[in-house]
């Protein structure tokens, strides 16, 4: 029979294996409060705060968000997001599920086309910037050439608000269509094989057995995948910065661009803070209808 030594012994040793876990995520919890935590309590109490030459002079209450709502760029930047957004993540989502669709069977060449489809999003996107660039450039860039060879007017893609907002959209489905097509890639590959097998040997096409069976079954993967692709588009900055800056005009100016033109070219630190702050908290709302959402259909196919 143990003594009351090792009984104590043993439970102090469950303890500490029970408290491991917990202590071995410690460094990674304090390097994302340094990272993520700290940077928003900042941005929040920065958007409470009247700023002048960059320096802290007051508390401005809400007068800063005050000053977002009832300013006109704000809400033209908003509006060019959400075209931006809406067109871009469109595209990429079709383009996605078709080229998932294409690869899904294992035919030869499918891995060096897998590995082709992904390549440029690991490209950093300032860099994807910079090609494109090069690319749009009028005088020494591909673009204009092609235009020519073919017989058409040749664009000038980023001097134009039309063509440069166009050529943008271009840049970020070129970028991230591969996302998608690596997440619906998953989601094809995880299927049910029953129904889709029934429904062949029932004699439904294969247009028919994809919206009767696979585009159903694909749903949840699918809605994952563009909620991921909406809070990502709505913060794109680093081509947009690279490419036009917001130009011509206004044209490609999203709200990220904005945001920190009020910061560090207008020096207005509170108005940028709280215009970034409102972002978030709307992409906040965003994510808890999509989770609410899944979770109702969930219940509702259960």
């Amino acid at each position: 029979m143990a003594t009351i030594t090792e009984r104590v012994a043993a439970r102090r040793a469950e303890r500490r294996t029970a408290t491991l876990p917990y202590a071995l995520l410690v460094p990674a919890a304090v390097a994302l409060a340094a990272v993520s935590v700290y940077p928003l309590v900042s941005g929040i109490r920065a958007s409470f705060t009247r700023f002048r030459y960059g320096r802290i002079v007051g508390s401005a209450g809400l007068q800063n968000y005050n000053n977002v709502l009832h300013d006109q760029t704000f809400w033209a930047a908003i509006r060019v997001t959400a075209r931006f957004v809406a067109l871009a993540v469109t595209v990429e989502t079709l383009l996605g599920l078709l080229l998932a669709l294409l690869v899904v069977r294992e035919v030869p060449g499918t891995r060096f086309i897998r590995l082709s489809l992904i390549l440029p999003m690991t490209v950093a996107p300032v860099v994807v910037g910079v090609i494109w660039r090069l690319m749009y450039a009028s005088g020494t860039g591909l673009v204009n050439p092609m235009f020519a060879h073919l017989g058409l007017p040749m664009p000038d893609v980023l001097s134009h608000p039309g063509t440069a907002f166009y050529g943008l959209v271009l840049v970020d489905v070129w970028e991230w269509t591969p996302l998608l097509f690596l997440i619906i890639l998953a989601g094809l590959q995880s299927l049910p094989q029953d129904p889709i097998e029934a429904a062949a040997i029932d004699g439904a096409g294969p247009l028919r057995t994809f919206f009767d069976h696979t585009l159903p079954l694909l749903s949840p993967v699918l809605f994952v995948g563009v909620i991921l692709r909406l809070i990502d588009a709505i913060g794109t900055f680093d081509q947009i910065f690279v490419l036009t800056r917001g130009g011509p005009g206004t044209a490609t100016q999203l709200i990220s661009i904005y945001g920190y033109n009020t910061a560090f070219n207008f020096t207005q630190y509170g108005k940028a803070a709280a215009m970034l702050i409102s972002l978030l908290a709307f992409v906040l709302l965003l994510i808890s209808a999509a989770i609410n959402m899944m979770r109702r259909s969930a219940r509702r196919t259960a």
